[in-house]
C-alpha cells in the first residue's frame, strides 16, 4: 500500500473531508487532472535511463527501480478501482515487469485508465480504495495527488523538469490539505512533518513540502 492510499485508514473523517472537498468543485470535472497526472508521469518514467535506476528518490523507502515498478502498479491499480473491484488485488509493485520496460507497461495502464474512466457516471460512484469507500470524483484527486507528489520524487531523483501544471496542483491541494492536516503526521498517518516553505514559492514546492518533502 502507498503512502497516499495509507493517508487514512479509517475513512470516517478525513475521507468525508475529501468528498467534501471533491463535491465543492463540482462545476470541474477531476478526471480531468487525472488524466494529466497520468500522462506527466508516464512522460517521466520514459525519461529515466539505466545508470540512474539505483539511485535513491526523496521517497525514502524507494530507489528509481522500486518507485518505477511502483508506479506501475499505482496505475493499473486506478483502473482496477475505476471498474468497482478490489484494490488490493493489485499488488503495490509490478515486479514481474523488467528494469527498462516500466514506460511500455505504463502505456498500456493509462490506456485502461482512460477506457475505465471514459464514463462520466464514475464521478458519483461509490468507489473502493484501500482508504476507504470514496465517491469516483474524490477517487480522481485522491489518485491524482498520488501520481503528481510521485512524479516529483522521480524526476527529483533523476534531473528532469517537468512541466507542472500549477492550477491543477492548487485544485489538488484544496483536497489534501483537509483530507492529510498537518496536525495528525506518525503513527497511523505515515507521511513525516509538514516541511515549512513561502507561502509564495511555486505550487509543487507547496504540495509536496505537505507531504513531508524537501523540495
Amino acid at each position: 500500500m502507498n503512502k497516499t492510499e495509507q493517508l487514512i485508514e479509517t475513512p470516517s473523517d478525513s475521507a468525508g473531508a475529501v468528498a467534501g472537498s471533491s463535491s465543492a468543485a463540482s462545476s470541474f470535472d477531476p478526471r480531468t487532472d487525472l488524466a494529466a497526472a497520468v500522462e506527466l508521469a508516464g512522460r517521466t518514467l520514459a525519461a529515466v535511463r539505466p545508470e540512474q535506476y539505483d539511485a535513491p528518490t526523496p521517497c525514502e523507502e524507494f530507489d528509481v527501480r522500486r518507485l518505477s515498478s511502483h508506479l506501475v502498479a499505482v496505475v493499473r491499480r486506478i483502473s482496477v478501482i475505476g471498474r468497482g473491484e478490489d484494490p488490493f488485488s493489485v499488488p503495490s509493485f509490478a515486479d514481474e515487469v523488467a528494469d527498462g520496460a516500466w514506460a511500455q507497461a505504463w502505456v498500456a495502464g493509462a490506456r485502461e485508465v482512460a477506457q475505465v474512466w471514459a464514463d462520466p457516471g464514475i464521478l458519483g460512484r461509490q468507489l473502493r480504495l484501500p482508504m476507504g469507500v470514496l465517491p469516483g470524483a474524490a477517487a480522481a484527486a485522491v489518485y491524482t495527488h498520488e501520481l503528481t507528489v510521485h512524479t516529483w520524487d522521480l524526476a527529483r531523483a533523476t534531473g528532469q523538469e517537468p512541466d507542472w501544471d500549477s492550477a491543477l496542483i492548487e485544485r489538488v491541494m484544496g483536497v489534501v490539505r483537509r483530507a492529510l492536516p498537518a496536525e495528525t503526521r506518525g503513527g497511523r498517518i505515515p507521511f513525516a512533518e509538514v516541511v515549512a516553505v513561502d507561502a509564495e514559492a511555486p505550487a509543487i514546492d507547496r504540495l509536496v513540502a505537505w507531504a513531508g518533502r524537501t523540495p
